[in-house]
């Protein structure tokens, strides 16, 4: 069946004004949604509920059925966004930073969250951002622009009930996991202190001492046209870019972009080995993981920090430290969305910490491959969930499901 694909201008009312039948009731109940209370995973949290009047101006409305989407970088390109149901008080207010989708008749709102929630959109939302470095927004005209496929209003509540379903199970799988991450956190405090008030007494130590080389400890990803995106082929040598690090500090060894072996020639002093550490500079600042993958060959996309340490400081120490305790180690700061506001060479070089030593990182490591060993094939089964709904996102998003 040939699906037809408009605008979604053209079938959502976006940014919608509060009707003046309910703009008059000042003091009417109404549920607030900060930008932290809209989760990456596609839900909201009200913190509460203030009156009308104090919120009619200055902040955003939206109701029950509505989706909204986080504007502004890092914020968008992190996938906050939301179905908006089970407000208590129907109505909602929250950041000027959110757009507010509204579907008309011919729109399912859960078929339109998920066609807003993938990396389709996110990637061509980017490229359309307006604003200066650290305040780009995406445009209320890009959805003037950005098309989806609109099949039947039923076929579209059948894809969103597979798309729930699929994400469903992804979350269950994904809360399994995080009891991995609170006994490695307890585990870790318990053996090395809380590095902010070192109450071990352990002495402090800056990142830089570690490094491999100063040449090679730290190393920015190509930048400019030094890597193109018309310059990445369907097989080749894997390019890591910041979708296959983790929230919790995993790696993800899902590889989607490779280059040449001529192009890994050319970029070799970006490359990665096992046992390097990769950082995020931008979207999710500071998110890392440990590369052990096995590859001869790979290297750092863009946007992108490998971090390469010697004998002396065990990486997965490190990114223990850096993941469980952010922003309690130097004077990193994290923001509301819980990245760090910050991450550079320059950052790193100066990054002051407790440091144990290598015998007692290897009895925390050792404990945390045990822990591993145990929670592999769940976080097999959580990658398998991920990979599934993505393909399932893409599918409709392409109108093939």
């Amino acid at each position: 069946m040939r699906v037809t694909k408009k605008p979604i201008s053209e079938v959502v009312d976006v940014n919608p004004r509060i009707p003046t039948t309910l703009a008059s009731d000042l003091n009417r109940e109404v549920d607030f949604v900060s930008m932290a209370q809209l989760s990456e995973q596609g839900y909201v949290t009200p913190t509460g509920s203030r009156q009308l009047g104090d919120v009619l101006k200055g902040y955003t409305y939206f109701e029950n059925g509505d989706v909204i989407i986080a504007k502004i970088t890092p914020c968008m390109e992190n996938g906050k966004a939301a179905f908006v149901e089970n407000l208590p008080h129907q109505i909602g207010f929250g950041s000027t930073e959110f757009h507010v989708l509204r579907p008309r008749d011919s729109v399912d709102g859960r078929y339109l969250f998920y066609m807003v929630w993938n990396s389709e959109f996110r990637n061509q939302a980017e490229g359309n951002m307006t604003g200066s470095a650290g305040q780009k927004r995406v445009p209320k005209a890009f959805f003037d622009r950005f098309e989806i496929p609109l099949p039947p209003l039923s076929e579209q509540k059948r894809i969103a009930d597979i798309l729930d379903k699929a994400d469903a199970i992804r979350r269950k799988r994904q809360e399994a996991l995080k009891f991995r991450n609170q006994f490695l956190k307890s585990t870790f405090l318990e053996m090395f202190g809380d590095p902010a008030t070192n109450p071990y007494n352990l002495p402090l130590r800056e990142l830089c001492e570690f490094y491999v080389n100063q040449k090679d400890g730290t190393k920015c990803g190509p930048f400019g046209g030094a890597l193109k995106k018309e310059e990445y082929v369907p097989a080749g040598i894997p390019v890591w870019n910041m979708d296959n690090i983790s929230d919790d500090g995993c790696l993800v060894p899902n590889i989607r972009l490779w280059i040449s072996q001529e192009k890994y020639e050319d970029l070799s002093s970006y490359s990665v080995k096992d046992g390097d550490v990769i950082i995020s500079r931008a979207g999710t600042v500071g998110k890392m993981c440990v590369v052990r993958a096995g590859l001869n060959d790979s290297i750092i996309s863009t946007n992108l920090i490998r971090l390469r340490l010697n004998a002396s400081l065990i990486p997965e120490f490190f990114v223990s430290l850096m993941v469980f305790l952010k922003g309690r180690a130097g004077r990193l700061k994290t923001g509301p969305d819980g990245a760090f506001t910050h991450m550079s060479t320059g950052v790193l070089d100066k990054l002051t910490f407790p440091y144990p030593c290598v015998s007692a990182q290897r009895d925390y490591v050792l404990i945390m491959e045990q822990m591993d060993c145990l929670m592999l094939r769940l976080t097999t089964a959580v990658h398998e969930a991920d990979c599934l709904f993505n393909s399932l996102a893409q599918r409709a998003f392409n109108g093939d499901l």
